[in-house]
C-alpha cells in the first residue's frame, strides 16, 4: 500500500469546500430572467378532480395543458405485478395527499404560492385506502383492479413433515419513514434554443436513468436531455427516481422557450406527500430444534407500496427482495416465503438505504432472539449454530444467494466479546436489584452490494446495470481527469477512486479530478445505489487506468530508449532513469515530434468497463451488538454502548468506510426509536414537520465502536465489497432485542418500530 493508494486511510478531500460553504447545489443555482414554479396539490387521498378556477391572468397548467406527455411507468415482468400510470400533473383522480394537480408560475416563489392559495379546487373525496392488511382485498383504488395487491411472490416449500420442538411465531411491523435528506429535491431547467435541448440541474443520484424516463414522458430523443446534478445533499433512494415534477418542469420549459425556470422542495412538501419507505408487515414462524438448529422458516410478509409504482425501481423491488434475503446470512434446510406488495392512497414506497434488509433482519433476529428465551438457549450460541463458517466460503444459500467470502461466526464472536457477554448477566442482575432495566441485543446479516445484470433482468424493470464505465484521460501538464456516471452524495468518491487510479498509475491524488453528475461529459450507468459505487465504479476506474498505463509504457520505453523499462510508482523506469507520467503526457500532447506514429494514434483517453467476476454481487456482513437501559417509569430507551464488527472486504479508504458505517448507523437508530410518517383512517399524514417528524440528535447517537474484518472478496478488483448501506441494516433487530432482553424477566416483549417510550410502555402494561 502506498501512502495514497488502495488502503490508506485519507482525509476525505470533498470536505474542505463543503466545510468552508462552498459547496453548490441546485438551490444555489441561479440564472438571468429565471421565475419560479410552485404546485397545487391535492388536500385529500383519494378523490375525483372535478375542476379548478384560477385567478384571471395567473400562469397556471393542469395535465390537460401539457400535451404529448405521458405517464410515469415503472413495470416489472415478474408474474401478475400490475401496472400503474402516474402522470406528471393528476387527471380525474388523486391517490394521495400532496399528489400534483396544477403547477404555477410567478416571478417569485412567494408570488406563486399565493395564487395557489386563490385557486378553487373542485374534489369529490373517496374513500381511502390507507391499512395494506385490512384494505389488500379493496375497495381498489385503480380502476379496473379486483384488489389492490400490485404483486403477489411466493418461495415455496411443502413444511408439512417438520417436526420441531420449538415454534415460535411472531407478527411484526416496522413503521412508513421519510428519508430526510439534508437537501430536498429540487430543479433548474431551461430549454437552450441553440441546441433544441432541456437542460435540467436536479438533485439526483442516478442521472443517466432520469435523462432516459424524461426523454420517454417528454417524447424528446435523448440527445435533447442534458441531466446535471452538481453537489448533493444526501440521497438514500430519494434522489434516484424520476419525479412528476421534473416531467412538468421539463415540458413546460420547452413551452417557455429559453425562461429558467426553478422549484425548490420544502420540508412540508417533501415530509408530507413525496416518497416514503419501510412499511412492512410480517407474519413469521421459525421451527427449531432443542439445540436452537433452525429446521424451517415461515413467513407472510405485506409491504406497503402507496399509490404508484416509482420509476425507475417499481412497486415490485422491496416485496421481491423479501422472499429472496429473508433468509439472512443463516443455514435453513426449509423455507417458504409469501409476499403481497399492496397499494394504498399512501405516496409511493422507495428502496431506502437497506432496502428491504433492514425489515427482514428486524424479522428474523428478534425472532430468533424469541426461539432463544423459548429454548432457554443462549441467544449467541442459536446464532453460531446457524452461520455457514469460513471453510463453507463460497457459500450459497436456499435461496442461491453465493456469499463470496467470510468469517460470520468470528464476527459474532468479536461482538459478543467487546461487549462482555460472559460477565453481563451479573451486572443484569445487579441492576435489576436496584431497579435499573440493562438489556444486551445483538443481530448479524449479509449485504448483498454491487448487483448484476442477471438479478435486475431478473425483476424485469426500466434500468438492468451492465459493465459500469469509466473514462480516463490525461491532460498536457500530467493531471487525470476521471468521468464515471455514477454520483456522490456523500460516499467521498472524489477521494476513494482518486486513490485507485493512483494505485494503478501514481498519479497524485491531488492531481486527480473526478468528473460525475452530468450525462453530457460522462458515460452511461444506472448510477449511486445498492452498495455498488466502490466495487463497480472502483473496479472501472482500476480498468481504465490500467489501459492508460499500458499506452504509457511503450511511450516511457521509446524516451527512455530501454525496451526493458518498466511502470512502476508512477513513472517508467529502466535502472536509474525513468520519465514520470507528467513527463510523458506532455510529450503525448505537446511534443508527438518525439513520437513513433504508432504511439500517437492511440491517444491518452480511454473508456474501460467493469462487472465483478460472479454476477451476483459481493456480500458484506456485520456484527451489531448494543447495550441499553430502558426506564419503567417513562419508556425511554438509552443506547449505553453501540459496537459493530464489519467485514466490507479489503477498505479502499477505512475513514470513508468507517464514515459510511456511522452515519448509516444513526439513519438505523431512526428507524429503530424514532421516525415514523403516521397517517390517519382518511389517509391524512400526521407528521408535516421536523416537529412531529423525530429524527436522532446527536445526543441519541452513541460512540459507536467500529471492529473491521477485512476478508477480501475472490470476485472484486481489490477484494472491496460495497458497505454502504450496512449500518442501517442492524440497528432496529439489535436495539428491540436489547429492549426485550432488558424485559424479558417480566414477560413482555416489543413487536413493533420505533420503540418509541409509548410502544416500550404499552409492552410494559
Amino acid at each position: 500500500m502506498s501512502a495514497q493508494g488502495v488502503g490508506a486511510a485519507l482525509p476525505r478531500r470533498e470536505d474542505d469546500r463543503f466545510l468552508r460553504g462552498r459547496g453548490r447545489y441546485v438551490a444555489d443555482i441561479a440564472m438571468a430572467g429565471m421565475r419560479e414554479v410552485a404546485f397545487l396539490r391535492s388536500p385529500v387521498a383519494h378523490g375525483v378532480v372535478r375542476g379548478l378556477r384560477a385567478p384571471q391572468g395567473a400562469m397556471v397548467f393542469t395535465m390537460a395543458d401539457l400535451d404529448g406527455v405521458q405517464p410515469i411507468r415503472a413495470p416489472s415482468a415478474l408474474p401478475g405485478f400490475r401496472r400503474t400510470d402516474q402522470w406528471p400533473l393528476a387527471t380525474d383522480r388523486v391517490r394521495q395527499v400532496g399528489e400534483p394537480i396544477a403547477m404555477v408560475v410567478a416571478a417569485t416563489r412567494a408570488e406563486a404560492e399565493d395564487i395557489l392559495d386563490a385557486i378553487a379546487l373542485d374534489i369529490e373525496e373517496l374513500p381511502p385506502a390507507t391499512d395494506m392488511l385490512a384494505h389488500r382485498a379493496g375497495p381498489p383504488i385503480h380502476e379496473g383492479w379486483p384488489d389492490n395487491v400490485v404483486l403477489h411472490s411466493l418461495v415455496e416449500d411443502d413444511l408439512s413433515a417438520v417436526q420441531a420442538p420449538i415454534v415460535v411465531r411472531r407478527r411484526l411491523r416496522t413503521a412508513r419513514q421519510h428519508m430526510a435528506p439534508l437537501e430536498g429535491r429540487g430543479v433548474v431547467a431551461r430549454w437552450d434554443t441553440r441546441l433544441s435541448q432541456l437542460e435540467m440541474h436536479t438533485s439526483s443520484q442516478m442521472v443517466h436513468v432520469t435523462k432516459t424516463g424524461l426523454a420517454e414522458c417528454l417524447g424528446l430523443q435523448e440527445s435533447q436531455v442534458r441531466i446535471i446534478s452538481p453537489d448533493v445533499g444526501g440521497g438514500f433512494g430519494y434522489k434516484g427516481i424520476l419525479l412528476q415534477e421534473e416531467v412538468a418542469i421539463g415540458w413546460l420549459a420547452r413551452r417557455l422557450g429559453g425562461t429558467p425556470l426553478r422549484w425548490i422542495e420544502d420540508r412540508r412538501e417533501g415530509l408530507a406527500g413525496q416518497a416514503n419507505c419501510r412499511e412492512h408487515h410480517y407474519d413469521i414462524t421459525v421451527h427449531a430444534d432443542h439445540d436452537g438448529t433452525i429446521l424451517a422458516l415461515d413467513c407472510e410478509a405485506h409491504v406497503d407500496v402507496g399509490a404508484y409504482s416509482a420509476y425507475p425501481f417499481s412497486a415490485c423491488l422491496e416485496g421481491a427482495q423479501i422472499g429472496s434475503i429473508l433468509p439472512g446470512p443463516y443455514v435453513v434446510p426449509r423455507y417458504r416465503c409469501r409476499t403481497w406488495s399492496v397499494a394504498t392512497n399512501k405516496p409511493p414506497i422507495l428502496p431506502y438505504r437497506g432496502v428491504a434488509r433492514t425489515g427482514v433482519c428486524y424479522a428474523l433476529e428478534t425472532t430468533l432472539d424469541a426461539v432463544a428465551r423459548a429454548g432457554g438457549l443462549d441467544p449467541i450460541a442459536v446464532r453460531l449454530r446457524n452461520l455457514p463458517g469460513p471453510a463453507d466460503m463460497p457459500y450459497t444459500n436456499i435461496t442461491k444467494k453465493i456469499f463470496d467470502s467470510g468469517d460470520y461466526p468470528e464476527a459474532l464472536r468479536r461482538a459478543a466479546d467487546a461487549m462482555d457477554r460472559d460477565g453481563f448477566a451479573q451486572r443484569q442482575r445487579a441492576a435489576r436489584d436496584k431497579g435499573r432495566l440493562l438489556g444486551q441485543g445483538f443481530a448479524i446479516f449479509c449485504e448483498q452490494g454491487a448487483h448484476g445484470t442477471s438479478v435486475y433482468h431478473g425483476w424485469g424493470i426500466p434500468f438492468v446495470p451492465g459493465a459500469e464505465p469509466c473514462q480516463a484521460r490525461l491532460t498536457p501538464d500530467g493531471g487525470l481527469e476521471l468521468r464515471v456516471g455514477v454520483h456522490s452524495h456523500g460516499q467521498g468518491m472524489e477521494t476513494t477512486l482518486a486513490q485507485v487510479a493512483h494505485e494503478i498509475l501514481g498519479v497524485p491524488v491531488e492531481r486527480v479530478q473526478l468528473i460525475h453528475g452530468d450525462t453530457a461529459l460522462t458515460p452511461y450507468s444506472t448510477g449511486t445505489w445498492g452498495s455498488r459505487c466502490a466495487v463497480m465504479a472502483g473496479g472501472a476506474v482500476a480498468e481504465a487506468c490500467t489501459e492508460l498505463r499500458e499506452r504509457l509504457l511503450p511511450i516511457g520505453q521509446h524516451l527512455l530508449q530501454a525496451p526493458d523499462a518498466v511502470f512502476e510508482a508512477g513513472a517508467v523506469r529502466a535502472g536509474n532513469a525513468s520519465v514520470s507520467v507528467a513527463e510523458m503526457a506532455r510529450t503525448f500532447h505537446r511534443a508527438p515530434q518525439n513520437l513513433t506514429e504508432a504511439m500517437q494514434a492511440r491517444g491518452l483517453e480511454c473508456t474501460a468497463g467493469h462487472k465483478t467476476a460472479r454476477d451476483t454481487g459481493t456480500f458484506s456482513y456485520a456484527a451489531h451488538a448494543v447495550e441499553v437501559e430502558v426506564d419503567p417509569a417513562t419508556g425511554h430507551v438509552d443506547l449505553l454502548r453501540y459496537v459493530i464488527v464489519e467485514d466490507g472486504g479489503v477498505l479502499l479508504n477505512p475513514l470513508v468506510a468507517d464514515g459510511q458505517v456511522l452515519g448509516g448507523t444513526a439513519q438505523g437508530i431512526g428507524t429503530a426509536l424514532f421516525e415514523e410518517m403516521p397517517y390517519d383512517a382518511a389517509g391524512q399524514p400526521l407528521a408535516s414537520t421536523f416537529a412531529d417528524y423525530m429524527l436522532p440528535g446527536a445526543s441519541d447517537v452513541p460512540d459507536i465502536e467500529i471492529l473491521h474484518m477485512e476478508t477480501p472478496s475472490p470476485i472484486s478488483r481489490f477484494g472491496q465489497k460495497g458497505i454502504g448501506e450496512s449500518g442501517a441494516i442492524g440497528p432496529p433487530a439489535a436495539i428491540v432485542n436489547a429492549i426485550n432482553d432488558a424485559i424479558a424477566h417480566l414477560g413482555r416483549e416489543v413487536t413493533d418500530i420505533p420503540a418509541t417510550p409509548e410502544r416500550v410502555l404499552a409492552a410494559l402494561s
